[in-house]
């Protein structure tokens, strides 16, 4: 399976903010949306990813004054993409490896959407669901064997 595949399935809704942003606007729009990451936009290149890591980051050494800092100040610089050709298997490997549980998918300079950790395993579950379906059936189907009598 390959990433344009998991992103056909999830759809590709896209949430981006500029870094001058505030912080606390960014929260905001990530428990309004329900979304777990920001993809960050800058003269409308990506320069950034924000995530929910980053903000936890952020409160925990700004303190009270979290809600000043922008969201240049929080977010993860130049995170690693993924491209719509590749594998899932390659997609999970780099996304343990590098601990990043959301990775934008981008082809050059376009963002074509944000695939979660949560999606990789959802894809998963429904390709063995799938696997399994098909194993049953042929399974059921088998050719009885022929008697030598």
């Amino acid at each position: 399976m390959q990433v344009s595949e998991i992103l056909a399935i999830k759809g590709k809704v896209l949430y981006t903010i500029a870094p001058t942003r505030s912080l606390s606007e960014a929260v905001a729009i990530m428990t309004e949306q329900d979304v777990g990451s920001l993809v960050v936009f800058e003269h409308g290149k990506m320069v950034g990813m924000l995530t929910f890591r980053e903000v936890l980051m952020a409160v925990h050494v700004a303190g009270a004054e979290w809600q000043q800092k922008t969201i240049a100040d929080a977010m993860m610089r130049d995170p690693l993409t993924a491209g719509a050709n590749m594998e899932m298997d390659e997609l999970r490997r780099h996304m343990v490896t590098h601990h990043q549980r959301y990775m934008p998918v981008m082809d050059d300079d376009t963002l074509l959407g944000v695939i979660s950790f949560h999606d990789v395993a959802k894809a998963v579950l429904e390709e063995q669901s799938f696997e399994n379906r098909m194993l049953k059936n042929y399974i059921r189907n088998w050719p009885a064997e022929a008697d030598d009598a």
